[in-house]
């Protein structure tokens, strides 16, 4: 298996541990073939961007203990899907994006320029 690589060209790095990130919750917005929603961006939620996300049917707020998922709150890291992302951005709620922690293949949804004017 070849290694990830962000929208920088180099190795992928970790998005966050505290909560446990990434389609393959080990920390990395790494994909694959059954990630479906591309969670690809490594973003720094803010509490716009989570009242937003909530308003489109996307709780990310709200602790699911079942789920080991204790709830995000603004500064928190967490891996987007890239459509969601762009939504918010379009909407003008975008939260910034950790490039380095960001995959490369966000640039299949995101233009590179757009995701470096967000940049954390």
């Amino acid at each position: 298996m070849t290694e990830a690589t962000n929208v920088l060209g180099t190795p992928l790095e970790l998005c966050c541990n505290q909560p446990k990130t990434g389609f393959y919750r080990d920390g990395y917005c790494n994909t694959g073939g059954q990630d479906f929603g591309l969670h690809v961006v490594c973003a720094e939620v803010t509490a716009e961007f989570l009242e937003y996300t909530k308003s489109q049917g996307n709780d990310l707020s709200t602790p699911r203990p079942m789920f080991d998922f204790p709830g995000l709150k603004p500064r928190d890291r967490w891996c987007l899907c890239a459509s969601r992302w762009e939504e918010a951005r379009q909407a003008g709620v975008a939260p910034p994006v950790v490039l380095a922690s960001t995959h490369a293949r966000a640039l299949e949804v995101i233009s590179l320029e757009t995701l470096k004017k967000y940049a954390a």
